[in-house]
C-alpha cells in the first residue's frame, strides 16, 4: 500500500500540514521533529505526489536551465551549485543544452514552458529578445546567466566582464608586455565586455592595440574554442607585429594559442606571455600552468539559485535585478616572469 502524508501524520501524532512544511524545510519545524518525520517516511518509502501538491500550491516545484554547452567547465559548475541550492527548498532541476544553436535554445525554452517550470534560468545564445518576451507572455519568471542584453532590463547574474579584461591585460602590462594581442569571442556581451576591458587597460598606460592585434575566433564560442585559438594565433604569429603578450577570451581559447606558440618554437611565457579566462579545473596540469582570470562559478550558481528560489515563491524584486561577480586572477606559469616585479596568486581589478 502507498504512504500518505495522512497515514505519516497519524503515525507521529502531528498535524498533515507540520508534514508538508517538513517536504518544503520550511524554517518553522524544529530539528528534532524533521529528523522523525524524514526517518519515518524512509522506513515507509514514501514518494511525494508532486502532480497533487502542484494543484494545492499551483506551483510545479521545478526550475529548468538552458545552458549553451553542459562540457564546458563553467557552465557545468553553475549548473551544479544552482542544484544544490534549490535541492535544497525541494524544488527538482530540470537542465538542457542548446549546443550555441539559437533554434535548439528556442525549442528547449518552449520545452520548459510546456512544463509550466515556476522560474527559468538561461546562458542564451539569441541574437534577439524575442524569446524572452515570450517566457514573459506566459508569465514565467526568469534569469539571464553570464549574457546578457544592451538596453534590454532582466534579472541577470554574471561575471563583470570589463573587469576581467582590465585584470588580464593589466597584468600583462606588469610583466613587461609591450604588443599584447587579443583573441576576443563572439558577438555577444561577454567577449564586448572582456574586449572593451582590454582596451580601457591599455589605454590606461597610454598603450593601444597595434594593427591586427584583435582577432576573433568568429561564432564558435566555446564550441571547439581551442582549435579557433590555435588558428587565431597562427595568424598573429604570421603578422608584422609579433605580440609579446596574448589575452584569450576563454581558457579552452588559450590551450589552442599556447598549442600554437609552442609548435612555432616559441617559449611561453619568455616570448609570449598567455592569460585565458575561466580558471578550468585541470589548468595547474597543464605542460605550462595556464594563468587565467577567475569568473567565481559557484558564487554566480548560488546567487542565481537563491534569486530563481525567491521567484519562486512569488517574491518578484520591484525591478529586475541585476547582479555582477567581481572577477580575480590567477596567475600561474604561463604568464608570470620573474624578472618582473612579484605579484600576488590572486588580484581582484583595481
Amino acid at each position: 500500500m502507498v504512504a500518505r502524508l495522512k497515514d505519516i501524520a497519524q503515525d507521529l501524532g502531528l498535524s498533515v500540514v507540520t508534514i508538508s512544511k517538513v517536504l518544503r524545510n520550511h524554517p518553522d519545524i524544529g530539528e528534532e521533529t524533521r529528523k522523525r518525520v524524514l526517518k519515518r517516511m524512509k522506513e515507509l518509502n514514501y514518494q511525494p505526489n508532486f502532480a497533487a501538491r502542484s494543484l494545492i500550491t499551483g506551483r510545479s516545484w521545478t526550475i529548468g536551465l538552458v545552458v549553451p554547452d553542459l562540457l564546458h567547465p563553467f557552465f557545468a559548475q553553475i549548473a551544479k551549485e544552482i542544484s544544490v541550492e534549490v535541492r535544497k527548498k525541494g524544488y527538482s532541476l530540470f537542465i538542457s543544452s542548446s549546443d550555441e544553436d539559437p533554434a535548439l535554445e528556442q525549442e528547449e525554452i518552449a520545452q520548459l514552458l510546456a512544463r509550466r517550470v515556476d522560474v527559468m534560468l538561461i546562458a542564451s545564445t539569441q541574437w534577439t529578445v524575442e524569446s524572452f518576451r515570450r517566457i514573459e507572455e506566459q508569465k514565467i519568471p526568469y534569469i539571464l546567466l553570464d549574457r546578457q542584453f544592451a538596453g534590454f532590463e532582466c534579472n541577470f547574474v554574471g561575471v563583470d566582464d570589463m573587469a576581467v579584461g582590465l585584470l588580464a591585460t593589466k597584468h600583462l602590462i606588469e610583466q613587461g608586455c609591450k604588443r599584447i594581442a587579443h583573441v576576443r569571442g563572439p558577438e555577444i556581451s561577454t567577449a564586448i565586455g572582456r574586449l572593451e576591458g582590454y582596451r580601457q587597460a591599455l589605454a590606461a598606460h597610454l598603450m593601444a592595440p597595434l594593427p591586427g592585434h584583435v582577432i576573433s575566433i568568429g561564432p564558435s564560442g566555446d564550441h571547439m574554442g581551442d582549435k579557433a585559438g590555435y588558428a587565431a594565433t597562427v595568424k598573429l604569429l604570421a603578422g608584422k607585429n609579433r605580440p609579446d603578450g596574448i589575452f584569450c577570451f576563454n581558457d579552452p581559447v588559450a590551450l589552442g594559442t599556447m598549442r600554437a606558440i609552442l609548435d612555432a618554437g616559441l617559449r611561453v611565457p619568455d616570448d609570449i606571455a598567455v592569460v585565458g579566462c575561466g580558471n578550468l579545473s585541470y589548468s595547474d596540469f597543464l605542460r605550462v600552468p595556464l594563468s587565467s582570470v577567475d569568473q567565481n562559478s559557484k558564487m554566480i550558481g548560488k546567487i542565481a539559485a537563491a534569486l530563481a528560489l525567491k521567484l519562486a515563491q512569488g517574491k518578484t524584486p520591484a525591478r529586475p535585478k541585476s547582479t555582477l561577480v567581481t572577477p580575480e586572477l590567477v596567475v600561474r606559469a604561463s604568464s608570470f616572469r620573474a624578472n618582473q616585479r612579484p605579484e600576488p596568486e590572486r588580484a581582484r581589478p583595481s
